[in-house]
């Protein structure tokens, strides 16, 4: 029961709408992808232990967000301003976990989502506002593949940055990689079942409003031998547990529990 009520905690403050977020037009990210394609591997995995070590990717990581911070003049738009806030958020992840790594998950730490502590518009913002104000918003559904918040059940954190130029093609390539992994969703046409991430419950209203709904969003992006059997809906659907461990590729996060979970949340 207990962990009932703190699973409908965190629904709750991921559903929290937030300000509107915006940020200027030009935004480089070509550092970004460097530091993504040296510390992430094939798993979406992330190095956290050597990039701690590396002084000078540190730096690098906060040079690069150094950019969102000035007040968004011009405002960007379209997919510049989504590729954007989808690299920002992430990259903040990244930022906030290097700066108390070592720790076994985003939310043995304090505030991770609700703090305003990353600079962006000339103002103090949170990474619900990026998501709530802004990217489910304006992409809806399709923002659940690309942000990442650091857990071994997020959809696997992407090798690249993402483009204005190529971002609906980097999209798909991200939510076909979150399908397409059996350890986050499982397509089983002999039993008639699905059992998919947790995030398809949370966000259920943002999959349902998508054309098609929810089977329609599994038949696009599964895997091509269970395309239409997804596309079907005509199985019972389960929903995976979410292993909130860290995205390390070392030792932490790899024993995180509900326990600890629990835990967390009642004292962080």
């Amino acid at each position: 029961m207990l962990l009932t009520n703190i699973a409908a905690i965190v629904v709750a403050q991921q559903n929290v709408p937030g300000e509107i977020v915006q940020v200027h037009t030009g935004i480089r990210h070509e550092a970004f992808d460097r530091l993504l394609k040296k510390y992430v591997n094939e798993r979406g995995l992330v190095n956290y232990g050597g990039w701690k070590q590396n002084s000078g990717d540190i730096a690098a990581l906060d040079d690069y967000l150094k950019q969102f911070a000035p007040k968004a003049e011009p405002v960007a738009s379209s997919n510049e301003s989504v590729a954007a806030l989808v690299n920002a958020y992430n990259a903040f992840v990244l930022q906030w976990i290097l700066a108390n790594y070592p720790t076994e998950s985003i939310w043995s730490l304090k505030d991770s989502f609700k703090a305003k502590r990353h600079q962006m518009n000339g103002r103090n913002i949170s990474l619900d506002e990026i998501e709530n104000g802004a990217l489910r918003p304006t992409i809806g559904y399709r923002a659940h593949a690309v942000l990442v918040c650091a857990a071994r059940s997020c959809p696997p954190l992407q090798r690249e940055a993402y483009g204005g130029v190529d971002f609906d093609q980097q999209n798909e390539r991200a939510f076909r990689a979150w399908l397409g992994r059996d350890d986050l969703n499982r397509f089983l046409p002999n039993e008639k079942r699905v059992e998919i991430s947790s995030i398809f419950k949370w966000f259920k209203g943002d999959f349902d409003r998508a054309n098609g709904g929810l089977a329609k969003v599994l038949g696009r992006f599964a895997p091509e031998n269970v395309r239409a059997f997804a596309a079907s809906g005509a199985y019972e659907t389960k929903y995976l547990s979410y292993n909130w461990g860290l995205n390390d590729q070392g030792s932490h996060g790899r024993n995180y529990s509900r326990t600890n979970l629990i835990f967390d949340n009642i004292f962080k």
